[in-house]
Order: structure tokens, then C-alpha cells, then sequence
């Protein structure tokens, strides 16, 4: 029965190092594909859309921004297409907006990889204590010496499953510091070129309202 329960241990060990990978590279790239490289291509985006909206001519602006999966080029979208609603509802719409979908997005994602890292060391755990039990159950066996070599291996078994745990939990952690880095420097670039496009759309508005 230990047998048996040891490599389901292994295999869900296995499974639960798959996702926990899996769910980093999908966070990271969530985070590639929500903000700009740098603040340099920031800004010729900026420029690019500041011509049209201070001509009024918001048809353009929005054909700037679709299509552009970064955070900044949707919300800026999504000013213009609500522009009627004027500046101060827009503003808090956009602000919303970008809580909801792409931080708050963000934010569910990476709680499946705190997962792993709070469930991997717990199921190494779980296959130290069934390695232990499998040891002690030969100790246990009256009359009768214990194989070296078969206590050997339980104990082996539940030192393996402790080390797996551990270097599955480890490398997520230090990738989630990481990608933590990462999510607040494009907090901090869209939330800058978000005050850069605002100021630019209340102009557009006082000049050209629609």
C-alpha cells in the first residue's frame, strides 16, 4: 500500500511543479503583454496619439489604440469611446478599469502560484510522514529483523519527497518576487503615462467637445 501511495505522491509532486510553472509564465507574460517596453516607447505612443486628440479628431486616436493589448492603449480607449460622459467620469472610469482588469487580473493569477508554494512543501510533508510510517510498520513486525536496505528506502522516500517539495516551492518564490518587481514597475509606467494622457484628453475636451 505505501508503494502504491509513494508514487501517487511523486506524480501529484510532478503535477503540482507543472502548474506552479505554468501559472509563472503566464503571469509574466500577462505582465509583457500589458505594459510597454520602456518609458522611450511610452512616449511615442503618447506622441503619436496627442496629434489626433488635440485636432479633435478622436476617430484616429481610437484607431491608434486598437488593437494594442498593453493596459495603456486599452484604457485610453476606453476614454475616448466614453468621452461623453466628461473628464471627471472618465477619469474614475479609466482608474477602475484598470484595477479590475489588468491589476486585479494580475493579482488572481499570481494566487495560484502562491498556492503551489503553500501546497508543494505540504505534500512533501505528507510523503515524509507516510515514509516514516512505512519505516516503523517493518520495526514494528515481531520476531523479525528489519531489512537494512528496506528501511533505507522509506527513509530515503521521505527525505526525497521533503527535498522535492522544497525545490518546487523555492524557485516560485524567488519567480514571484520577481514578477511582484515587474508588476509594480508597469504600475508605476502606465500610471505615468495615464496622468500624461489624461491631461492630453481634458485639453481635447475644453477645445473639441464631442
Amino acid at each position: 500500500m505505501f508503494l502504491i501511495l509513494g508514487y501517487i505522491i511523486y506524480v501529484c509532486l510532478f503535477l503540482i511543479a507543472l502548474w506552479g510553472a505554468f501559472c509563472v509564465v503566464m503571469v509574466w507574460a500577462r505582465v509583457k503583454q500589458k505594459r510597454f517596453d520602456n518609458e522611450e516607447t511610452q512616449n511615442l505612443f503618447m506622441e503619436a496619439i496627442e496629434e489626433p486628440l488635440s485636432q479633435g479628431n478622436y476617430d484616429v486616436a481610437v484607431e491608434i489604440c486598437e488593437d494594442d493589448r498593453r493596459a495603456l492603449c486599452q484604457l485610453s480607449q476606453i476614454a475616448i469611446d466614453n468621452r461623453k460622459l466628461g473628464y471627471a467620469k472618465v477619469k474614475q472610469l479609466v482608474a477602475d478599469r484598470f484595477q479590475r482588469d489588468v491589476l486585479a487580473d494580475l493579482e488572481n493569477r499570481l494566487s495560484w502560484v502562491y498556492t503551489v508554494i503553500k501546497a508543494a512543501p505540504m505534500v512533501g510533508l505528507l510523503g515524509t510522514v507516510m515514509g516514516m510510517m512505512a519505516a516503523f510498520q517493518k520495526l514494528a513486525v515481531p520476531g523479525k529483523a528489519p531489512d537494512p536496505a528496506e528501511l533505507a528506502l522509506d527513509i530515503q522516500f521521505a527525505l526525497i519527497t521533503t527535498a522535492c517539495g522544497l525545490a518546487i516551492a523555492i524557485p516560485l518564490v524567488m519567480a514571484t518576487a520577481f514578477i511582484n518587481i515587474q508588476i509594480e514597475k508597469m504600475k508605476d509606467l502606465v500610471s505615468y503615462g495615464l496622468n500624461q494622457f489624461l491631461e492630453i484628453f481634458r485639453e481635447a475636451l475644453i477645445r473639441h467637445p464631442k
